[in-house]
């Protein structure tokens, strides 16, 4: 599978090839923020297959948490784009919104930090979910 998509102004691009590891929505509260209240609709890609074709982003990572995500971000128009999982090298977690076709993602196979879901949050009937991440 090869995937393209950036941000929204388009000064940052990239591309991601190789099947795609995890589809999912994570309800953890850092993703809340990032999303702007909702669950993150996250593809899982190797990092191998990866990489920015045009532009680079700006990445954050938290200083204050023992395990922090770093994130990806057009530092122009504030998109997010991609975040690195720590514990996972391997794997880089694409934002869906900015896939050039959405319809790509298909649909998410499971759920998870349901734990810290929001009673606003709602998950397709039957979906597989998990209070934190997966083993």
């Amino acid at each position: 599978m090869k995937i393209t998509g950036g941000c929204y102004c388009k000064k940052v691009r990239y591309e991601a090839e190789g099947e795609p590891l995890m589809r999912g929505l994570c309800h953890c509260r850092e993703c809340q923020y990032i999303s702007g209240g909702g669950a993150n609709v996250a593809l899982a890609m190797p990092l191998s297959g990866f990489r920015y074709t045009e532009g680079e982003p700006k990445s954050y990572t938290r200083s204050d948490l023992e395990s922090p995500v770093k994130r990806e971000f057009c530092a122009d128009c504030g998109t997010s784009l991609a975040s690195h999982p720590p514990g996972l090298p391997d794997m880089l977690v694409l934002k869906v919104g900015t896939l050039d076709d959405p319809s790509q993602y298909g649909e998410p196979d499971m759920a998870f930090y349901c734990i810290e879901k929001q009673a606003f949050h709602y998950l397709p009937e039957g979906m597989l979910t998990f209070d934190r991440f997966p083993e």
